[in-house]
């Protein structure tokens, strides 16, 4: 029998490891972040932490999402290292899969979102494709990908559990917070955690009285005719005897 070529081997270290342990937030301060949305949560991360738009909520609109990024790697059209993840997520963790944005096979279905139920896992956020949608929903396990499909996955790896992956443009550690609702999913790392909830609250507090103001229609919009000037944008007021004559 011919050997196969070394090259097909899968090595122990990285690209084929899991972690089971890393540094966590309390949970009174993720709690925290569900009093938010997620478009004031990007706004004060600059703009810079929003996922890929593509990857949305399919299960419910209702479906809100908030809790420590236990994150997974696989290797495109595979998902033994989600099922893996079933026994290293701890109740309450969105569990973050990069399967690298692949548009064919599927890396969760209804039996891993059954087991993750029992085992009392927050939800999934997928860069990639899920299947068995129909009998995903029951479950009311919140689900957010870019798509289904009835191809299913391979069982094989390799993968990673709780290294960094990235996740709709956005790099993602375990020990992030994820937080996604019907507007989206934005990431907060956790190290900047209790500084950005000290920052959306003054911003709730602040914004307030502005808000409010807008609903009565009172509001001005010379912030606008002033940074025009700032950059000496031209404005072209016309007359109506020109527009006539043309």
């Amino acid at each position: 029998m011919a050997a196969r070529p070394r090259s097909a081997d899968v090595h122990p270290g990285p690209g084929f490891r899991v972690r089971t342990e890393f540094p966590r937030l309390d949970q009174a301060t993720i709690a925290q972040f569900k009093a938010f949305p997620t478009p004031d949560i990007s706004d004060l991360l600059n703009r810079l932490y929003a996922v890929d738009s593509a990857i949305q909520c399919l299960t419910s609109s209702r479906h809100h999402l908030c809790g420590i990024a236990c994150t997974v790697k696989c290797f495109s059209g595979d998902n033994l290292m989600v099922h893996k993840a079933l026994d290293v997520a701890q109740p309450g963790d969105v569990v973050v899969v990069d399967s690298g944005g692949s548009p064919r096979n599927a890396v969760l279905g209804d039996i891993i979102c059954a087991k993750a139920k029992h085992r009392g896992i927050a939800g999934y956020v997928i860069d990639g494709l899920i299947r068995d949608l129909p009998d995903i929903v029951p479950l009311d396990v919140p689900v957010f990908a870019r798509g289904t499909t009835a191809l299913g996955p391979l069982h094989r790896g390799p993968g990673e559990i709780n290294y960094p992956i990235c996740c709709g443009g956005v790099v993602i550690n375990p020990g992030d917070v994820i937080v996604a609702d019907a507007a989206g999913i934005v990431v907060v790392p956790r190290e900047f955690a209790h500084e950005l909830l000290a920052r959306l609250h003054a911003h709730q507090l602040g914004n307030a009285a502005y808000l409010e103001a807008v609903r009565r229609g009172e509001f001005s919009n010379a912030w606008v005719d002033q940074l025009l000037a700032e950059h000496h944008c031209p404005i072209d007021i016309g007359s109506t005897e020109n527009s006539a004559s043309q």
